[in-house]
Order: C-alpha cells, then sequence, then structure tokens
C-alpha cells in the first residue's frame, strides 16, 4: 500500500522546482573585491585601447621632454634623464588616477551600478576591486617608464631596492588620491564634467611642481607654491630613493597626506555610495 504524499507549500515547491542542491555561500568581501578587479581587467582585456594612457603617453612624455629640453635645461640629455624620469614617471602615474573615477561614473551612467547595489555582495568590493586593479594599471605604467630609462641611458643610484621603494611610495600615493576621483565620480552627473574637474586640479598640481626643472631657477615668488606643493614632494622621495640619498623628511610628509586622503576622502565616498 504506497505511502499518503504530503503536499508541498508553494514555497517549497518553488524551491523544489528551482534546485534541488543548496544554496551556495555568499561571497565575502576579499573574494567579492577579487571578483569585481577581474571584471575591471576583462574591461581592459577586450579593450585594450584603453591602455594606451599608461604606454603609449608615458613614452612620448619621456622621450619629448628628454630630448627637446635636456640639452637646454641639464647640458646634455644624459644628465637630464637622470633627474626628469623619476619626475615623469610620478607625473605620469598620478594623472592616470583619475581614471578611477571615470569608471565609476560610467557605471552609475549606464545603469551597472545600480545592478550592482542588488546583489547580495559587500558592497565596498566593487570600488575596492577597482582601486586594486587601478594599482595594476600604475605596476604597469612604472615598469614601461623605468625599462624605456634603462633603454635610454638611466643608471639610478639607489639601486633595484631604490627603485622598488620609489615606485612603491608612488603606488602608496596614487592609491590614495584615487579616492578623490572615486567621490568625485558620485557625485558629478558625467564623465565629461568628471574629466573637466580631474584636469583643474591635475593640471597645475603636475606642471606647477619640480617634476621638470629645479624650483631654484624659478621666480622667487613661485618658488613656495611650488616647494609646497604635494607631487613636488613626492618627486623628492622618489629621486632620493632612486638616487641612493632617501630624502626621509619628504617620504614622511607623503606618508601622512596619503593618510590624510584616505582617513578624508574613503569614508566620504562610501557615505555617497550607500545614499547614492
Amino acid at each position: 500500500m504506497n505511502k499518503k504524499q504530503v503536499p508541498l507549500s508553494q514555497q517549497d515547491a518553488l524551491r523544489a522546482a528551482v534546485s534541488s542542491s543548496e544554496r551556495p555561500k555568499n561571497a565575502g568581501p576579499v573574494s567579492a573585491s577579487l571578483t569585481f578587479g577581474g571584471r575591471m581587467l576583462l574591461k581592459i582585456k577586450y579593450v585594450p585601447e584603453q591602455l594606451f594612457d599608461i604606454t603609449a603617453f608615458p613614452i612620448i612624455f619621456l622621450l619629448m621632454f628628454t630630448y627637446l629640453f635636456g640639452g637646454a635645461l641639464a647640458g646634455s640629455t644624459e644628465a637630464y634623464l637622470q633627474f626628469v624620469l623619476p619626475g615623469v614617471l610620478v607625473l605620469t602615474v598620478v594623472s592616470i588616477t583619475m581614471y578611477t573615477g571615470i569608471e565609476l561614473n560610467n557605471d552609475i551612467t549606464k545603469g551597472v551600478f545600480d545592478r550592482f547595489r542588488t546583489l547580495p555582495v559587500w558592497r565596498p568590493s566593487v570600488l575596492v576591486g577597482a582601486l586594486l586593479v587601478d594599482l595594476v594599471r600604475y605596476s604597469i605604467a612604472s615598469v614601461i617608464m623605468i625599462t624605456l630609462g634603462f633603454i635610454l641611458g638611466f643608471r639610478p643610484e639607489g639601486g633595484l631596492v631604490g627603485v622598488l621603494l620609489g615606485v612603491g611610495l608612488l603606488l602608496v600615493f596614487a592609491f590614495s588620491i584615487s579616492w578623490i576621483w572615486t567621490t568625485l565620480g558620485i557625485v558629478m552627473r558625467s564623465e565629461k564634467s568628471l574629466m573637466g574637474a580631474s584636469m583643474m586640479v591635475l593640471f597645475p598640481l603636475t606642471f606647477i611642481s619640480n617634476v621638470f626643472v629645479d624650483p631654484e631657477t624659478m621666480p622667487s615668488w613661485l618658488q613656495p607654491i611650488v616647494e609646497i606643493n604635494p607631487v613636488s614632494f613626492l618627486v623628492v622621495a622618489v629621486r632620493g630613493f632612486m638616487g641612493g640619498e632617501p630624502a626621509f623628511a619628504e617620504v614622511g610628509w607623503v606618508l601622512f597626506g596619503s593618510f590624510l586622503l584616505v582617513l578624508v576622502f574613503a569614508p566620504l565616498t562610501m557615505y555617497l555610495y550607500y545614499r547614492k
């Protein structure tokens, strides 16, 4: 005699129809961040043209300034290369940090941002994943610049350790300043407005500095402005590491400034992110 079957509730029937296996666990913060980072890497894979800013532009900058102005500014291109390469490296990496905010703004404009908000994942993982991939972009740009510099004749007195310390400090600063652009990426209503605001900040920050020439050659009224520029502190610190004479005071100021940027803009970004 067959045993009488108990009718299933509607919820149980739907669950049995959809899947008979256990529901997988939600992704943790690390797993979710790496997944979103992988998404950003896939975008680079399928649209490699977006790497022009970290490949072609640094090469053009270094070749142009070394061979056009090196003889006039330092007496020879070889001598100027030792001075300008750390500066151009800083200029390049700091300039491309704004793409963090542009990518975020694009996701918001296209509605992808709203789709991510519905997923049962740690919400900051979207931003953390993007910032991790940006560190990869900054590292690629640094490798390209230094490799080209070696080919052209750049010989750092600090050796490999000095180069690595200089690049490491640059990555710390680039990561911290990226939080400014994530904040603007949420606030700004279009990509063009974000790029306009970014250029208004980055252009004077990178060019009114000691990237290309020694501040002592500048007018007396301009020197104090250049010397208090955060990018000037960073350039001196990176030059110090690569030149074998670490400038610990400037290194300390760069680390302190990076800490303040993250302290202010990371919570502000997350506050705006949750309220968007």
